[in-house]
């Protein structure tokens, strides 16, 4: 039997595309049999955000230009991939965007604890689907809670920013490798593959890196 493939997975918890992109990888290894080890890393999208957030759309006019029609039909677009592949894109007008810096110190404390992959999901669901504040700690510890981490240790870590430095070394790590946008994925250390490319074209790559084991 062959050993998993190893993803390391550069995204952002309030970026849509990582979200779809990590569910159609899922669902390429689950029609292929081929099996995956994800490593989720860092990358904010706003790093200069205000604390108080933007909201999403008049950020995404302001960022990228986008137009209200152009709003409207990315996100029907997203709900409808999104139901496709089993996630929940419940979006509304007064959605705002946040900084997502506590976000990875949270996800970083539970990679400890081997529970980085379940926060971060946790992470996506919060934002997209239930439209929770993610730079705000108390929000965190209870999605910290949700997926069978201790509340008040989560609150404690956030508080004291016990985790700043070690997310910002990530993050340049990153940056300084030419990850300039997110997803990102980079396929056993060696094949970086950009943006959500559906799971037909990841289930060819998985087959392809297996078949390179056994060449």
């Amino acid at each position: 039997m062959s050993r998993q493939i190893r993803i390391d997975f550069v995204s952002d918890v309030v970026c849509p595309w990582c979200v779809i992109g990590y569910h159609q990888l899922a669902k390429a290894t689950r029609e292929t049999g081929i099996g995956i080890e994800v490593h989720w890393h860092p990358f904010e999208l706003n790093s200069g955000m205000a604390e108080e957030g933007e909201n999403l759309r008049e950020h995404l006019a302001a960022k990228y230009g986008t137009t209200l029609e152009g709003s409207i039909k990315a996100r029907a677009r997203l709900a409808e991939m999104g139901a496709a592949l089993g996630f929940t894109f419940n979006y509304a007008d007064d959605m705002r965007m946040v900084n997502t810096f506590r976000a990875h110190q949270l996800i970083d404390w539970a990679e400890d604890q081997g529970r980085a992959h379940d926060m971060k999901l946790a992470l996506f669901a919060a934002f997209f689907t239930r439209r929770e504040n993610l730079n705000d700690i108390s929000v965190l510890a209870d999605s910290a809670e949700g997926v069978g981490l201790d509340c008040a240790a989560a609150l404690a870590i956030l508080e004291s920013g016990g985790r700043v430095e070690a997310v910002r070394q990530k993050e340049q790590f990153w940056t300084s490798r030419g990850v300039t946008g997110v997803p990102a994925m980079i396929f056993e250390r060696r094949h970086l593959v950009t943006g959500a490319q559906g799971e037909e074209n990841y289930a060819r790559i998985l087959q392809q890196l297996v078949d390179a084991q056994t060449a």
